[in-house]
């Protein structure tokens, strides 16, 4: 599975579990008549919101994905690609998250809520990720992948050459046609 489309579900996953979370826990909350817990989501949510663009910064986002780019294994091959298999592997937590947050509502409405702010405070902090490692596959003509593992374990990428861009990078014209 290509590192930027795991990155690109994790931020649209967390972003609508995020969006679940909130829609139950202020349902539950207006159920059981529980202000206190509205007025915590309209205060969390926009400080969760203000922290996840702050840590969602350009320098922020290059020191969080260095690390795991510079450590990436060499090949020449393209890997065995499962990427559901994959996905699966690695954001199973997330699943377990929303259920363990979602079942609580019905006792702790205060339970979804938080867990919707830290949600869409993930999904801002990550949505530049995706971006970042494309200029950075452009720029040197590679593709970083997945290798299978748990989610539990360190990510771990497999880099391989890019077999050459068909496209000019962005903000650059077409070459000019061969004249003949």
């Amino acid at each position: 599975m290509a590192y930027v489309d795991l990155l690109r579900i994790t931020v649209l996953l967390v972003a609508g579990l995020a969006t679940a979370l909130g829609a139950v826990g202020a349902f539950a909350a207006d159920q059981a008549d529980d202000a206190l817990t509205l007025i915590l989501a309209a205060v969390w949510w926009p400080a969760a919101a203000a922290i996840g663009i702050w840590l969602g910064r350009p320098q922020r986002t290059a020191d969080a994905i260095s690390a795991a780019l510079a450590d990436a294994r060499t090949a020449v091959a393209l890997p065995d690609e499962t990427p559901g298999r994959i996905a699966l592997e690695r954001l199973w937590p997330l699943g377990v998250f929303a259920l363990v947050c979602g079942g609580l509502a019905w006792l702790l409405p205060q339970v979804p809520v938080i867990g919707a702010g830290y949600c869409v405070l993930w999904a801002l902090a990550w949505r530049s990720r995706e971006a970042a490692v494309t200029a950075i596959e452009d720029r040197d003509g590679v593709r970083f992948y997945v290798e299978p593992s748990s989610a539990f374990r360190p990510l771990q990428l497999v880099r391989t050459p890019g077999l050459g861009r068909d496209r000019a990078p962005a903000g650059h014209p077409p070459p000019p046609p061969p004249s003949g």
